[in-house]
């Protein structure tokens, strides 16, 4: 049987990926790899609870060996909270430009459609912004700022952009209806609980992790 997990985003990264993931080292070369981590874990932190192997499907090999270390939740959350405030004061702008303001109403109706019409604008741009940044390096602003970036889980390569429309969709499309930043924040937040891969729930739509850069 291969140890190679089954690829996972249907696309091959080119050979010239600077993040491709590359093979552990050769045992004795003195990576952290090649020395088993204590109680059989991950190196990346815990056992995997789903009996040793890869959830999605692969065998006994860790996906993420020959992979920088998994990315920290709270630096996860600080990078979404620089982004949302950015993108966030792009809508803010935009809306203000073209008279589409919450509060700038006459009655409840218009207050609920120009509401609505806001959070909408605010999730297309959050979408765009997001599928256009990651799948050309793998990073949004803020990760890049604070040294992180998203990978496939099953090769360590920058994610296609249909892999990343799909990460960011999950993340923003409730945003336009309902829950807003509550959904952001259980989707999100979801990394703080998940193991072994540390990842949010738009990262197990998408099959991606966040690694560090630095």
């Amino acid at each position: 049987m291969s140890s190679e997990p089954p690829p996972g985003s249907g696309q091959q990264p080119p050979d010239d990926d600077p993040f491709r993931k590359q093979p552990p080292p050769a045992e004795g070369s003195g990576s952290p790899y090649s020395t088993p981590p204590p109680y059989g874990g991950s190196p990346h932190g815990g056992g995997d609870p789903y009996g040793g192997g890869d959830p999605y499907g692969g065998g006994p090999a860790d996906p993420l060996a020959g992979m920088p270390p998994l990315a920290p939740s709270g630096r996860r959350t600080l990078a979404r909270i620089i982004d949302m405030i950015m993108v966030g004061v792009v809508v803010w702008l935009i809306t203000l430009g073209v008279g589409i303001s919450e509060y700038n109403v006459d009655s409840d109706d218009m207050q609920y459609g120009k509401s609505l019409a806001q959070s909408a604008l605010a999730a297309v741009l959050y979408i765009a912004y997001d599928t256009i940044m990651i799948s050309r390096s793998g990073q949004t602003l803020g990760k890049k700022w604070l040294g992180m970036r998203v990978a496939n889980l099953d090769n360590g390569s920058t994610p296609s952009t249909q892999s990343t429309l799909t990460r960011s969709a999950v993340l923003w499309i409730p945003f336009a209806f309902c829950c807003a930043c509550i959904w952001t924040a259980i989707a999100g937040g979801w990394s703080y609980f998940d193991k072994p891969y540390k990842q949010g729930l738009h990262d197990k739509a998408a099959k991606t992790v966040v690694v560090t850069t630095t």
